[in-house]
């Protein structure tokens, strides 16, 4: 049986289904990313952007696609990738554990380095 995740936004507007296992998931504590989530640090996972089905209009800003009625975040869409924000799935995914950690530099002190974790002072080269 294939897994299959499930998401979307604070107001339902957006919905997004996502299927199999992410490519790679991170941490990012860059200044953009605190900006947007509001949080010391952002969790996410990317998977092929083909392994994505999304149901609801999307607004962008500085490349990050939102709900355009509630604001709810839900990701980063290339050519090629989606990377979702795992705060946007509906159920807390604890089979997911960061593989990285982006923008170390700006991780609050009292954060600790995730040891088994890659660690990047900026962003991650593919």
């Amino acid at each position: 049986m294939e897994i299959e995740y499930r998401g979307g936004c604070l107001c339902g507007a957006v919905r997004f289904a996502l299927k199999g296992r992410p490519l790679r998931v991170g941490l990012c504590h860059c200044l953009d990313c605190r900006k947007a989530s509001g949080a010391p640090y952002i969790m996410f996972a990317v998977w092929p952007v083909e392994a994505l089905d999304v149901a609801g209009e999307m607004s962008t800003f500085a490349k990050r696609s939102f709900c355009p009625r509630c604001g709810g975040r839900i990701g980063w869409f290339r050519n090629d990738e989606a990377e979702i924000m795992i705060g946007s799935l509906d159920n807390a995914p604890s089979c997911l554990s960061p593989d990285y950690e982006l923008w170390v530099g700006r991780r609050e002190d009292w954060l600790h380095r995730l040891e088994w974790a890659g660690q990047y002072e900026d962003d991650r080269r593919a």
